[in-house]
């Protein structure tokens, strides 16, 4: 297995031979404003540029996209990569979103598991921020407001789990007390709305994840990318002197893990 973190929540996953695109956010530095419900919505993003060519990071079997905001697909994505290429989502609704888009091949990721060349792919869920707060904020602004996590299972690799946008919750306990994942990425900037939520892990949450799962690796990711961060890679890095964590990876953009 190699996980090659881009930018964001972009990463790329070299699975049992096969390539998946996760989450891409292909745009420039700087070229959107940014979220106007979120802090710092002054700053525009990404806040960085992509670390390689948009062309080597679409060289992809498949793509995986977790929900369709706008810094997880882009039009850059659209643009770009191959309107017959596989896609997995989480929902008829991003089903039809896809489809609109002029994506042809287009899968939803069932809970109970999707084969795929020798994966079983399984959907599951989070709360992207705290679903009793977060969820009515985003029918005002007319957002989706649900996100899926994946986990990967083959008989010749170690189990990932890719968490999603999501804050630590009951959700994220029960996929891991289920599937015992023995890589486990999460979206750790603790992006923040107006009110005051955070709405991916923080770091608290990343150490929630930690203590749940001492004997597996952890992966930050969605770092030092969005206008609404309020955690960083160097305050992760405090938090594993701090808590002394041995289990916390935290890539660059462009960094190949590989298990």
């Amino acid at each position: 297995m190699e996980i090659t973190q881009i930018r964001n929540a972009t990463i790329i996953v070299k699975y049992n031979d096969t390539k998946f695109l996760i989450d891409p956010w292909l745009g420039p530095k700087d070229y959107m404003e940014g979220f106007e419900a979120g802090i710092n919505s002054h700053i525009r993003q990404p806040r960085v540029e992509l670390p390689c060519s948009i062309e080597k990071i679409t060289e992809a079997d498949a793509i995986i996209i977790t929900h369709v905001h706008p810094d997880h697909w882009d039009e850059y994505a659209k643009n770009s990569i191959d309107k017959n290429k596989q896609i997995f989502v989480q929902s008829e609704s991003d089903k039809k979103f896809m489809l609109s888009e002029g994506f042809k091949n287009i899968e939803i990721i069932s809970s109970f598991g999707t084969n795929y060349k020798g994966i079983t792919l399984f959907k599951t869920t989070g709360q992207h921020g705290r679903r009793e707060i977060v969820e009515p904020i985003c029918r005002m602004v007319n957002m989706p407001y649900d996100i899926m996590g994946v986990v990967f299972k083959s008989e010749n690799e170690k189990t990932l789990y890719i968490a999603g946008d999501s804050i630590w919750c009951s959700e994220i306990s029960e996929a891991i007390d289920k599937f015992h994942p023995d890589i486990i990425i999460v979206n750790a900037c603790g992006a923040t709305i107006m009110n005051g939520e955070h709405i991916i892990m923080n770091k608290e949450d990343v150490y929630e994840v930690v203590k749940k799962s001492p004997n597996s690796k952890i992966i930050a990711s969605h770092m030092d990318a969005v206008s609404h961060l309020s955690v960083t890679r160097k305050d992760l890095y405090k938090l594993i002197q701090e808590k002394d964590i041995k289990n916390l990876l935290i890539p660059e953009d462009g960094q190949t893990i590989i298990f």
